[in-house]
């Protein structure tokens, strides 16, 4: 039972973060070998069993997507097949490397360095970033809804791409900043050096060093095969 409430979003933060970081630098040094598709591909088979499978199976579709464009893109160039392989190695080197970061919230990330005593800086600066991109996510959807309103949904004129969607989304971001500005400073978020408590501290379990034990031995297998 331990195992399936693991299974969704429980990583812990700092290992996803790091876990993230040494899959995609991998990957993407070993790029222009065939084997690195097979540890992409095996690592993120892998993943299923401590990632949310729904998370998992976007990062899928993002990736087949863009990587089929570039592999067609490269091969169309090169004339050589293996060129669209290592395209497609550096495009899921990212997506897949991302696969651990999107496993945790923001608010577990900052309640992971705050309780390792990392910088408030960079405790603040994650929490932002972790914290925005969803935000501007749901900015373009409304955005694009909006356009659907009033009738000028037609991304092919750059008139209207201009006036009806870059104008209001740049607007709302600038918005959405100073508002995340001052939600962090309401809730007692500061740079300044000062002793605070964190209430419920994230713990290092046995599935966290499973995990990274997997990739480092998925990294081992290319470097020897």
């Amino acid at each position: 039972m331990d195992f399936l409430r693991y299974k969704y979003n429980n990583l812990y933060p700092v290992f996803a973060i790091f876990s993230g970081l040494l899959i995609c630098i991998f990957a993407l040094v070993y790029a222009n070998h065939v084997e690195c598709l097979y540890f992409l591909i095996s690592v993120y088979l892998f993943s299923f069993f401590f990632i949310d499978y729904k998370k998992c199976i976007k990062v899928l579709l993002f990736s087949f997507v863009l990587g089929a464009i570039f592999f067609v893109v490269a091969f169309l160039v090169s004339g050589v097949y293996e060129q669209g392989i290592f395209m497609v190695n550096r495009i899921l080197a990212f997506s897949i490397g991302m696969l651990p970061g999107v496993s945790i919230g923001a608010e577990r990330l900052a309640r992971n360095l705050s309780s390792l005593r990392a910088p408030r800086s960079l405790t603040i600066g994650m929490l932002i970033a972790f914290s925005f991109m969803p935000i501007l996510a749901k900015e373009v959807k409304r955005v694009k809804e909006a356009m659907k309103t009033r009738g000028s949904f037609n991304f092919l004129n750059p008139k209207i791409i201009y006036r009806a969607f870059l104008i209001p989304f740049i607007t709302r971001i600038v918005d959405i900043s100073d508002t995340l500005s001052l939600s962090i400073e309401t809730r007692g978020f500061s740079l300044e050096d000062k002793n605070y408590t964190v209430y419920k501290k994230e713990h290092l379990r046995i599935f966290d060093f499973i995990y990274f034990v997997g990739i480092v031995l998925a990294m081992v297998l290319v470097i020897v095969l």
